[in-house]
């Protein structure tokens, strides 16, 4: 329909606006399945802090810096266009384009576990800082450290499972699709994280 066809020439037209706009309801509404439909919590005792960090993870992190990353980065990194736009089948004979796609994972893989995983757990503490004591970010950082080396391992193990296939899925589709197809999964990897990880 044209109004399919309109938003998706809006989406190849303004990239990054598309991308903060999807993270930032993605994240917020992962956060809002996980406390309302998996934890069973009431509305009248949602936590708006908790909706708060990742609302503002979602536009920050996942909006901003993967945008950055993924897309310029990556393409100034790799040969990206001329794998992306290929059938399925040719996209399986391409050897450099494999081994384009085998880095692109291997590098979102090593950024997810030692900048994504840290960097939550930072805006965690930062969010549920004690506003009595006012913000500290220096205690803010080093909370969210401590939590991120403390839950390393179930985290990091959690990650691979989930992130490994969904690359090699999100770096083989063309550039102005790679963030859009990422939110699908980010957005069930996400709601499991607030489950997991969001509460105070």
């Amino acid at each position: 329909t044209s109004s399919d066809s309109s938003y998706a020439q809006w989406a190849k037209d303004n990239p990054l606006a598309n991308n903060l706009g999807i993270a930032t309801v993605k994240t917020a509404s992962a956060d809002l399945l996980a406390q309302l439909v998996i934890a069973q919590t009431p509305v009248a005792e949602l936590d708006y802090s908790r909706l708060l960090l990742f609302a503002s993870f979602g536009l920050v992190y996942l909006g901003g810096f993967q945008y950055l990353y993924q897309v310029q980065v990556f393409k100034r990194l790799f040969d990206v266009d001329a794998f992306t736009s290929q059938p399925w089948a040719d996209k399986l004979r391409d050897g450099p384009g494999l081994r384009a796609l085998a880095a692109q994972t291997a590098l979102d893989l090593a950024v997810l576990s030692l900048i994504y995983l840290p960097t939550f757990y930072v805006f965690k503490a930062a969010v549920f800082s004690d506003a009595a004591t006012g913000f500290e970010p220096a205690g803010c950082i080093s909370s969210g450290i401590e939590k991120y080396q403390a839950n390393f391992g179930k985290d990091e193990f959690d990650l691979l499972r989930v992130w490994l296939p969904a690359d090699l899925v999100c770096f083989s589709v063309p550039m102005w699709l790679r963030l859009p197809v990422r939110h699908v999964v980010s957005f069930v990897w996400t709601a499991y994280l607030s489950f997991v990880r969001g509460s105070k």
